[in-house]
């Protein structure tokens, strides 16, 4: 049972939210799964961690709690929304590898337009080296892993591995944050997702700290100099996710 794609395209964030929790509510073992694809007036959205201070001046832009995991993000225009609503019992995998396939769709979408996504340990999301977006070279903060941990079927998850913990916390040096991601689980059902900028006005971002990180940079493609549409970027990071996510 694939996943059916759903375009929605430009709405307001709270009936989204809202029709997710319903449909998630609502679902059955044989509810077939969806992948919802939109772009959002903009909105700050906080997560169950949020804390008010990570937010300066939202000024006529609403913020709305909801019950993802994160702190505050930014949706607006210029951005690809997916939500996938998925039963990971039926996919046959966990939370943690379920991430790990989200994270490498995008980075799939990213390298179809010649730029290098990268995760960094303990800060789920995709960054790109701002120096050089389509650098192949390894991060040094990227994710290890003891041997000791598994990751399930996926063998390039295996290879890539579980962020171990800092007490620096994350580090961001020389990179900017291109996709972020969020998810709730509530009886197996997946809802919330992921955010890949492509071309936005990206004023919004410094008037908060993106994910609770204080100088943690945003970007999107046309600020590392890619000029894509979005129905493409759309239409793309929808195919890799139907691929990536599948059983």
């Amino acid at each position: 049972m694939g996943l059916s794609l759903r375009r929605l395209g430009r709405v307001d964030y709270l009936p989204i939210y809202a029709a997710m929790q319903a449909f998630t509510a609502a679902r059955t073992a044989e509810t077939p799964d969806e992948l919802w694809i939109c772009e959002h007036n903009p909105v700050y959205t906080q997560g169950l961690a949020g804390k008010a201070e990570h937010i300066f001046n939202p000024a006529s832009i609403p913020v709305v709690q909801t019950n993802r995991g994160g702190q505050v993000t930014y949706h607006g225009p210029g951005q690809v929304v997916a939500y996938p609503l998925l039963d990971l019992k039926r996919a046959g995998y966990f939370i943690k590898e379920y991430v790990y396939r989200i994270e490498e769709a995008v980075i799939r979408t990213l390298a179809a337009f010649g730029v290098t996504g990268h995760r960094v340990a303990g800060a789920p999301g995709i960054y790109v080296r701002l120096d050089d977006p389509a650098s192949h070279a390894l991060l040094p903060q990227r994710p290890m892993k003891s041997e000791s941990e598994k990751w399930g079927s996926d063998p390039a998850a295996k290879r890539n591995g579980f962020p171990p913990l800092f007490s620096g916390g994350p580090n961001f040096e020389g990179l900017g944050k291109i996709a972020a991601l969020g998810i709730k689980v509530s009886r197996n059902g997946t809802y919330h997702g992921v955010a890949l900028n492509v071309a936005m006005d990206l004023e919004p971002y410094a008037r908060i700290n993106p994910c609770g990180y204080a100088g943690l940079q945003t970007v999107d493609l046309s600020t590392i100099g890619i000029c894509v549409g979005w129905d493409e970027a759309a239409e793309l990071l929808g195919h890799k996710l139907t691929r990536y996510l599948a059983p």
